[in-house]
């Protein structure tokens, strides 16, 4: 799982196929988790981490990487990123059992351009206009997505409490995943992969039992199938896509993953009778558009910078 290849290893249609495939397979994590019905967040929290980690110790055996994969010397840098990613996973699953499929995917976008802001207030890197503009219209097209369930009208024409408050955890776990990201950002420094994902479902699984004097409810067999489904997805769809990182770059296979949109919409409709609706539509190609723009920026400035270090001469 170490997604440091070399340039031996570059393979960019092969990353391209690798990161479709693995959104694939987290759309049926997702929907595995939708299809389970309003189980509390700490069970599907429990099941989507605890059985994560066999697909992925059964990968690491295989390349003989198992007896180092936990060893670390940050072992409370892993618990504090483990909390941060597990109240966002908590959050965005309550979010999928309240909301449809696509918009819960949709409003997940809003992840990639929290990244951006927090990273320019708590990091001090520098973003400029171009970024700023793209994170503002893409803000604007989460406020389209969620405009039905936050506005009066939205009120008035049926929508529940329970879709109100599925919208405002989707957003909220975009924000924690955001904060997520930039303590994941620290930790590759000095981290291996399989050593991250390792640590994060294992310290995810224990913080889930700790829900249990919450509320875990009693679940029939065919929902704990689905839920342990959707760990078996979320484990294998973490290897693909740290594998399809060690054939291409970042900035290559990244814009694919809007294609977990398109799914979305697919499994929505055929398999959950949800029809998209035009706020859905319309903000999400705004979204979406406002994260590629960004992610041709960053690549820009990547290029940008390389060029700079060749010409600069050394000290």
């Amino acid at each position: 799982m170490n997604s440091t290849g070399g340039p031996s290893a570059r393979n960019p249609l092969t990353g391209i196929a690798l990161k479709v495939v693995s959104v694939a397979v987290f759309v049926g994590m997702s929907s595995f988790i939708k299809a389970s019905g309003q189980v509390s967040a700490g069970q599907i929290v429990f099941f989507r981490s605890f059985f994560a980690m066999i697909p992925i110790l059964a990968f690491l055996s295989y390349q003989r990487e198992l007896r180092s994969a936990f060893a670390t010397k940050r072992p409370l840098n892993h618990v504090a990123r483990g909390v941060v990613g597990v109240t966002s996973m908590g959050l965005g699953f309550f979010a999928l059992t309240r909301l449809p499929l696509p918009e819960a995917i949709t409003l997940n976008y809003a992840q990639p351009l929290l990244v951006v802001v927090f990273s320019a207030l708590f990091l001090g890197e520098t973003v400029r206009a171009y970024r700023w503009t793209a994170v503002g219209v893409g803000l604007v097209g989460v406020l389209i997505v969620s405009w039905p369930k936050l506005s009066l009208f939205g009120a008035a024409s049926g929508m529940g409490s329970e879709e109100l408050a599925g919208v405002m955890a989707a957003l909220g776990a975009a924000a924690v995943s955001a904060v997520a990201v930039l303590l994941v950002r620290n930790l590759v420094h000095t981290e291996r992969t399989p050593t991250i994902v390792l640590w994060f479902s294992l310290t995810a699984s224990t913080l889930a039992l700790l829900s249990i004097p919450f509320g875990w409810e009693r679940i029939s067999w065919a929902q704990a199938a689905l839920l342990i489904g959707a760990g078996f997805c979320g484990g294998i769809g973490q290897i693909l896509m740290t594998e399809a990182y060690r054939y291409a770059e970042a900035s290559t296979v990244a814009p694919f993953e809007y294609t977990s949109l398109i799914l979305g919409l697919i499994v929505g409709y055929l398999v959950f009778g949800e029809a998209p609706t035009l706020h859905m539509l319309v903000g999400g190609a705004i979204v979406i558009g406002s994260g590629i723009f960004i992610i041709w920026r960053e690549r820009q400035l990547g290029l940008q910078r390389a060029a700079a270090r060749k010409v600069t001469p050394p000290q």
